[in-house]
């Protein structure tokens, strides 16, 4: 006769078993439903992303020129323009999509890639840059840990380089979300971004 202790061994050793592989099958039948469900979500989402953009369109449709009024709206909506995004505008505007990727890529305010809470623009325009605009802007890549163009992981700050602002009487000069600091210092740089960390954490 087999040994009760052994045969109580092999018979927790098959409910561990059993159970690993029950829950293996929960775990793989949860993410099956939760993938669908994302899938749905995600084909709503579009699917009103897609009204609203030609909304967007439809808003402009009997001025002359629409495109910069449309472009402005999407991108205040969404925060940057795609390429997809720009297909919809090709579509009903009547436009090539090159002629639209060319004005989204030309000028700064828009943007490919979604940029983040704050967006920070040095100004590098010729009475910046004399005046240390590049060295303000290395200061702010520095201590992000990104380059112009980039944004930070966890999505609060993105840092551009602009061309003339406007402001030349007050250089160097950075935009952050639409407000101008003048006369920017390096030894500066630290404290604004701190600023706006403390803000974002409220």
């Amino acid at each position: 006769m087999e040994n009760p202790y052994y045969f109580i061994q092999k018979m927790c050793f098959f409910v561990l078993l059993l159970g690993k592989k029950l829950c293996y099958n929960m775990l793989v039948c949860c993410k099956t439903i939760l993938k669908k469900i994302k899938d749905v979500l995600n084909l709503k989402l579009r699917h009103d992303a897609v009204k609203l953009i030609e909304s967007i369109c439809d808003r402009y449709k009997n001025e002359p020129t629409p495109l910069m009024l449309v472009l402005s709206d999407i991108q205040k909506e969404y925060g940057y323009i795609p390429l997809e995004v720009q297909e919809i505008v090709s579509a009903k505007l009547g436009m090539p999509v090159s002629e639209i990727y060319g004005v989204v890529t030309f000028y700064s305010f828009f943007s490919l890639t979604p940029k983040g809470k704050y967006v920070i623009g040095v100004c590098l325009g010729t009475a910046c840059y004399v005046k240390g605009g590049q060295n303000v802007l290395d200061k702010f890549a520095n201590l992000l840990n990104i380059k112009s163009g980039e944004t930070t992981e966890d999505g609060l700050f993105t840092l551009d380089s602009l061309r003339c602002i406007g402001a030349c009487g007050i250089a160097p000069a950075v935009s952050i979300n639409g407000k101008v600091y003048s006369k920017v210092t390096v030894d500066e740089v630290a404290r604004i971004i701190d600023s706006y960390r403390k803000e974002a954490a409220l």
